[in-house]
């Protein structure tokens, strides 16, 4: 039996049953187990005393199932929220993959994009060089056709002149003949025997000129005499003028045009190269810087052909005279220049270095020459890509006469192309003037 004793704390006493020993009824002993529980009980609880202990181990109360169902129901209620925060995870998962995957999609997109812009550009700022140098032809031809048609005119009324002159002096001669044979004097005049006859003088044909380099213009003195076989040749022959002569070399096979400085002190110099005002494109190709271009009287290349075959008839020195746009003057000067022949495409070698310019030319010594269709350099690209010019690159260049002519010095380039010299006013200075002549080496510096 179960008995209540007080209203918050119930004690339940629970009888055990004794159980005699020997089959006897006697009660050998008993035991006593005092119940106190946590919460309230809501009624009587009756117990079988008589079942066995496993049985009651066993059995379960009212209040225990109730607290078991609401921890159900309660684990239920979040397995439920659990789930729904699932399928919402889920769903956001799946959002997350789609963005990225547009992500990926955009930024494939924006880097096509983007190479297409970069490809117009490059595009558009080749056709605009492209123009430029085309332009710059275009005005560079029209402006050596009107000089070439003037010079033809001038040289026209000086034929006309001379092809006068040799009628007159035919017609001269004629009656020359005719009072000789009659044993007479011409004109009445009486021959003073005491001095012996001078011959008559016979007029000698003009020199045919070579054709002029593509470009090339002479308006200053042009030699009647020659040809010579270097500019110092025609100094000592008593032609003190500048201007352009004509040049054949020993063993040489044809006639060349070119400017001699006979006033530069000591005089005697052959100018193979001359900038001044960036009137001449010198990006060229192979060929061209081979054969020579430019204007003889202004900015020229003399030609590697041409200036092979001066430089191995004996030993010329180099001399290069430099000017930046300050007004600043100075040179450098090589004991020897020569260069090989087209086999060994032009190999340059010079000498022991002098003057005040500083040496930014030994560097290239024993270097094969270099254009934008035919590269020899030691660099693994094409050093007159980048140069913008042809010259004797290495790795690339330390000097580069035959670049870009920038007006005003220093300049801004993706590339050292300007007109330089790297021991004087550096790689990023682009210099005004610029002449590079040889003269036979007397031993003597300038």
């Amino acid at each position: 039996e179960i008995f209540q004793s007080r209203k918050d704390v119930q004690i339940v006493l629970m009888l055990l049953v004794c159980f005699g020993r020997n089959g006897a009824s006697q009660t050998d002993k008993c035991s006593y187990t005092f119940i106190v529980p946590q919460q309230k009980n809501n009624g009587a609880i009756c117990v079988n005393s008589k079942e066995p202990e496993a049985l009651l181990e066993n059995r379960v109360n009212k209040q225990e199932l109730e607290l078991l169902n609401g921890e159900l129901h309660k684990q239920r209620l979040q397995i439920e929220a659990l789930q729904q925060l699932v399928e919402v995870d889920g769903g956001v998962v799946n959002e997350v993959k789609l963005l990225r995957k547009e992500s990926r999609n955009m930024n494939s997109r924006v880097t096509q994009l983007y190479m297409q812009l970069l490809h117009e550009i490059i595009r558009k700022r080749d056709n605009a060089l492209e123009a430029s140098q085309l332009e710059t032809r275009v005005l560079n031809h029209t402006q050596e056709m009107g000089r070439l048609a003037s010079r033809f005119r001038d040289l026209e009324h000086k034929y006309q002149h001379l092809s006068a002159i040799a009628n007159n002096q035919s017609a001269l001669l004629v009656q020359l003949e005719e009072h000789c044979k009659r044993g007479g004097h011409p004109y009445g005049v009486v021959q003073d025997r005491s001095r012996p006859a001078r011959p008559p003088v016979i007029p000698q044909p003009p020199i045919q000129m070579p054709p002029l380099s593509p470009g090339a213009f002479v308006d200053h003195f042009i030699s009647p005499a020659g040809p010579f076989k270097d500019c110092l040749e025609a100094l000592e022959a008593g032609y003190t003028t500048n201007g352009m002569y004509l040049l054949k070399p020993d063993n040489g096979n044809q006639l060349m045009q070119v400017w001699c400085d006979q006033t530069h002190d000591p005089g005697g110099w052959t100018v193979i190269q001359r900038r001044q005002d960036g009137s001449v494109n010198f990006f060229r190709n192979w060929e061209t810087y081979k054969q020579g271009f430019g204007n003889i009287d202004g900015e020229y290349w003399l030609g590697l052909e041409n200036i092979y075959w001066l430089t191995n008839q004996g030993t010329y020195k180099l001399l290069v005279s430099l000017e930046d746009w300050t007004g600043r003057k100075t040179f450098a000067e090589y004991a020897s220049f020569r260069v090989e022949s087209e086999a060994d495409f032009y190999r340059l070698r010079v000498g022991r270095y002098h003057g005040s310019a500083g040496d930014s030319l030994t560097w290239h010594n024993g270097k094969q020459f270099t254009t934008l269709d035919s590269d020899h350099d030691v660099y693994t690209g094409n050093c007159a890509h980048y140069q913008k010019g042809g010259w004797w690159y290495n790795a690339c260049a330390h000097s580069n006469l035959n670049g870009v002519w920038y007006r005003g010095g220093h300049y801004r380039s993706r590339y050292q192309d300007g007109v330089y010299w790297a021991e004087f006013r550096g790689g990023a200075y682009s210099l005004k003037k610029v002449t590079m002549m040889i003269r036979p080496n007397a031993n003597t510096f300038h």
